[in-house]
Order: structure tokens, then sequence, then C-alpha cells
């Protein structure tokens, strides 16, 4: 797939599933963060870090397994595409991740939300807060995870809010 063909990332608040929890997915190629939200769904958490497993896929069995155990009604993965808005190997990678995890939870929706720089945005914050190394590796990812399903959470109340006023 190149650039110009690259799936775009969906827009929140569209076949909303409506209240439930979502899940928040960061896509890496060592580890995967996860987040999930209140039912209410106004805010996200930090949930776990898996290791990525492409031979066993064990990380998206774990990420079925947590769908069905924390009732979700939506998941959001992650797009990391460049600061120019293209697709690179990483949001391929990602693409493909949650075409694959779509296959297992269906009918439950899985939807790509762009997550421009998030990862290193979040990485520097924590270094500002003196979280380095090691430690930062092991929250990093749900902290990404975090941000990307918060975003998600934001524009769909504004889509939420919007429909209310028109009505």
């Amino acid at each position: 797939m190149n650039s110009a063909d690259a799936v775009p990332p969906d827009s929140a608040g569209v076949d909303d599933p409506g209240l439930g929890r979502r899940l928040g997915v960061d896509v890496g190629s060592v580890r995967v963060g996860v987040s999930l939200s209140d039912p209410g769904a106004f805010l996200a958490t930090p949930l776990v870090t898996l290791q990525r497993d492409e031979k066993r896929g064990s990380d998206l069995t774990e990420l079925v397994r947590l769908v069905a155990e924390h009732d979700v009604v939506e998941v959001v993965v992650g797009l990391p595409r460049t600061l120019a808005g293209r697709h690179g190997p990483a949001a391929e990678a990602a693409t493909a991740y949650a075409a694959a995890l779509a296959a297992r939870v269906a009918p439950v929706p899985v939807r790509l939300s762009d997550e421009r720089l998030t990862t290193v945005v979040v990485s520097r914050v924590l270094a500002q807060r003196g979280v380095k190394g090691k430690k930062q590796r092991a929250v990093v990812d749900q902290a990404a995870a975090v941000e990307i399903l918060q975003s998600w959470l934001d524009a769909r109340a504004r889509v939420v809010a919007a429909r209310k006023d028109e009505a």
C-alpha cells in the first residue's frame, strides 16, 4: 500500500456506538500500550502494556480478552502518520494490526485515530517529570494509548454535543 492509497483515520462520533467503555491502543514494534475509558466515555486511563507477538498473536488474543472483560463498545487504534499526513511503514503496520484486531472482536468497531508524534510528546513529558530509561519504557506506551483515547473521547464529546444542539 502506498501513501496515496492509505486508509484515512476515522472521525470520532461517526457511527457512534453510544455510551460504554472504549479501549485505546498504541501499536509499537515491540510493545502495545492499552488504555481504557470509563463507561460514560469521558476519561481515559492506563490499563496495561503488552509485548508484541507477531509469531503467535498472543497480544491480539489478550486484546480480545480485554474487550470482552470490560464490555468494550469501541476500540481506537493510533494511526502514526508523518507530519505531512502521509502513511509510512509504522502507519501501514498499525492499519494491518487494526484490521487483524477487527476480525477478532467483530462486531465491536475498531477505529483508526491520527496520532502524530503521540509517543514523542509523551516521552518528552515523562522525561521532564524525571521518568527516564527503563522506567519510561515501562509506561510510555500506556501513556501514549491514554493520549490517543482521550483525544478520541474529547472529539466524540464535541460531536455528540453538536448533535444535541442541532436537535
